[in-house]
């Protein structure tokens, strides 16, 4: 349960917050809160209070699990607790002595003092779930820090750490160690005063050149965040800061709730809650043992290989780079320098990080080399026959109770396990390009994968920076068998009537960080022509434009060769339209008999993210993905889907599953509609009958 625990030094009552996992300010939480701030100002002995929090964190501001649910809102709210520390009689300090983030950092603020770790990380991310702080953050931080400072944590929703701090008048204090010792001492001198300071007492200390700065500060929040409210309306709640701090703070509360009942905030919270959902693995429990990683394999220098590498190379493990040939592996420590030389030339890493982390490389052309990792990722060309001879070798070389891993993207992870003598021990690591930055990773669940192995990577993933999401064995797993329909129903639309650019421009504009068209041309037209040859194959029943085979034989791969869907410019990666290509769909529409028509920008936005749902339901009934919220998570970090649009389940959820299914009978009774495809599954079409949802139980 939560508690506020409560002991003396000496004239000092220090209140410590004790809500697991975060010391979220909870309606028991705030409740606790008060009694203990109540209880030390009525007794006797006590001077000041200390507030400050259990284990490595301060406060990590509401309670996330009260969200959507009556006591997020209930009596005493937050505002009432920052009310009682701000008119107790006492002075009130607050000992940051580690995270302080949205609710915590306004809770200090509304204390007399405040005292910090040096190493604690204080911010205000609420623009990050579509809303802004709503308990007087946008009001009493302005006071503390100015305007400009202000501005640049509220509006960016970025933590900072305290020792950046250092010089502001938002902390008196800036600690090592001891900070709740410090933040005592600051009591007692502030017992020892005749007033107590209130921020919400100071003017805003840069307010008389607030104009120009808030004027820049909106054009760029619209700019670059056309979709997403809260980043405007914060800015117009700090301005609000320049003026009568009552006005500020009704002005602040009505805009929270006013983008509380946004869809944007609503998708972006639940886009915040799919990622904690995603750690959760059904049939692991949360106590399953881990096995040790120290020691990171990577077979493959190449530009994904390379990257895998560099993921585990930041986090400050060792890394062995095998390769087969000696001028491939030295091509690939080059460019893993050259990514590296290029962050510090942009103050990202000092010199001194570049040549760290490189020495915990260990590039090797010799498998041996990998015998004593604990975790060996294969990362070589997508063919089985080339993953049967890797594994092979794996499985001779590297020791026991090892995990071998695969990146592979679309193969079957339960062949390749089988390659082994330890199926047990083989797992799916599928990184997305490129793997340095991206931040999605899906990990493939073998029909043999050990529970701990799942356990172990899904705890590594998030030790070098990446959102996991597992799924089950099958083509293309949840991303790109999903994507394969995207790219087809694109392709359709163009073959008959729209331009690339076009359903580029209406799927960017919807949200989409980038078309089909320009991704392709930026990931190599080669890749989806070599798969589409396979399907052609494997699954003859399956529909297919030829368009893009025939761009491909013209030897127009993309951006590598200057010349894809799209032409460029030596050195440029501007996607230029093409006389050529359209002369080349010309032709093609005429060779198959088809007479363009006009095609809406509403059809190619729905066409497309119609056809991911639809693979989504096929995924879910199959049980391929967990939950719905995955698929989401999926598409959110690894496939440029818009945050504030949730996912596309969530979009499909907002629609309404009866008219989703609707409008794919609709597609499927079009001429040339792809019939199939566009049939609403039956796990669709049994939760549209009843009005459920994708994300309903």
């Amino acid at each position: 349960m939560p508690s506020v625990h409560s002991h003396r030094d000496g004239d000092i009552a220090v209140l410590t917050l004790d809500n697991p996992p975060v010391n979220g300010f909870g309606l028991q939480q705030r409740r606790a809160l008060i009694q203990a701030l109540d209880a030390a100002a009525a007794d006797a002995e006590v001077r000041g209070v200390v507030v400050t929090g259990a284990g490595r964190l301060f406060s990590g501001g509401a309670d996330i699990r009260e969200f959507g649910k009556p006591e997020m809102t209930a009596s005493p709210h937050l505002l009432d607790v920052l009310q009682v520390a701000e008119e107790c009689p006492k002075p009130v300090v607050a000992a940051i002595n580690g995270t302080c983030m949205g609710g915590g950092l306004e809770f200090s603020l509304a204390c007399h003092g405040r005292v910090a770790q040096a190493s604690a990380s204080v911010g205000l991310p609420e623009v990050k779930l579509g809303l802004l702080p709503g308990s007087g953050g946008t009001q009493r931080l302005p006071r503390a820090l100015g305007l400009e400072r202000a501005l640049e944590l509220i509006v960016s929703g970025d933590p900072v750490a305290a020792a950046e701090l250092r010089d502001a008048a938002l902390f008196d204090a800036v600690v090592d160690d001891d900070v709740v010792g410090a933040a005592c001492a600051l009591a007692r001198r502030l017992a020892d005063g005749a007033t107590l300071p209130r921020l919400r007492e100071r003017d805003v200390p840069d307010a008389a050149q607030a104009a120009p700065r808030l004027a820049q500060r909106r054009e760029q929040a619209a700019r670059k965040y056309p979709n997403q409210p809260a980043r405007l309306h914060a800015i117009d709640a700090v301005a609000a800061s320049c003026g009568d701090f009552d006005a500020g703070m009704a002005l602040e509360r009505w805009l929270f709730f006013a983008l509380l009942a946004t869809p944007e905030s609503h998708a972006m919270r639940h886009a915040f809650f799919a990622e904690r959902a995603a750690a959760h693995v059904r049939g692991v429990p949360e106590d399953t043992a881990v096995r040790e990683v120290r020691r990171v394999g990577v077979v493959g220098a190449g530009t994904m290989g390379g990257g895998i590498a560099m993921n585990f190379l930041n986090a400050g493990m060792d890394v062995v780079l095998v390769e087969a040939r000696q001028d491939a592996l030295e091509r690939g420590l080059a460019t893993m320098r050259a990514n590296y030389e290029h962050s510090a030339r942009r103050g990202r890493l000092s010199a001194q990080q570049v040549e760290q982390r490189m020495a915990l490389l260990h590039p090797s052309l010799e498998y041996g080399a990998l015998a004593d990792c604990d975790l060996v990722i294969e990362a070589v060309f997508e063919d089985l026959e080339v993953k049967r001879e890797v594994f092979g070798r794996l499985d001779a070389v590297v020791r026991a109770g090892a995990i071998l891993a695969s990146n592979t993207s679309t193969l079957d992870l339960d062949a390749i396990a089988g390659f082994t003598r330890r199926p047990g021990d083989v797992v799916g690591m599928h990184f997305f390009s490129p793997a340095n930055v991206m931040k999605l990773l899906e990990v493939v669940r073998g029909r043999a994968t050990a529970p701990d192995v799942l356990a172990t990577v899904m705890r590594l993933a998030r030790r070098i920076g990446k959102t996991a999401v597992v799924s089950g064995v099958c083509d293309g797993f949840i991303g790109n068998r999903m994507l394969e329909h995207y790219g087809r129903m694109a392709h359709f639309l163009v073959e008959e009537g729209a331009s690339p650019q076009q359903v580029d421009r209406a799927l960017e504009s919807w949200g989409m960080a980038m078309g089909p068209f320009r991704m392709s041309d930026l990931a190599g037209n080669d890749i989806g022509w070599a798969i589409r040859k396979r399907r052609y194959v494997d699954k003859p029943q399956m529909r297919y434009s030829r368009l893009a085979d025939r761009l491909c034989e013209l030897g127009r791969f993309g951006q590598k060769t200057g010349a894809g869907w799209y032409r460029y410019q030596p050195g440029s990666r501007e996607a230029l339209p093409d006389p050529e290509v359209d002369a080349l769909i010309r032709q093609y529409r005429r060779d198959i008999g088809v007479q363009a028509r006009a095609v809406s920008d509403r059809e190619i936005v729905e066409r497309c993210i119609y056809a991911l749902v639809g693979e989504a339901a096929r995924i879910l009934q199959e049980g391929i993905a967990q939950r719905a919220s995955d698929i989401d998570m999926v598409y959110l970090a690894g496939y440029g889907f818009p945050v504030w649009r949730g996912g596309p389940l969530l979009w499909a959820d907002m629609q309404g599953s009866f008219m989703v299914a609707r409008r794919m009978r609709e597609f499927a009774a079009q001429p040339g509609g792809d019939a199939g495809f566009w049939e609403p599954a039956p796990w669709l079409a049994q939760r549209a009958e009843r009005g459920a949802g994708f994300h309903d139980a």
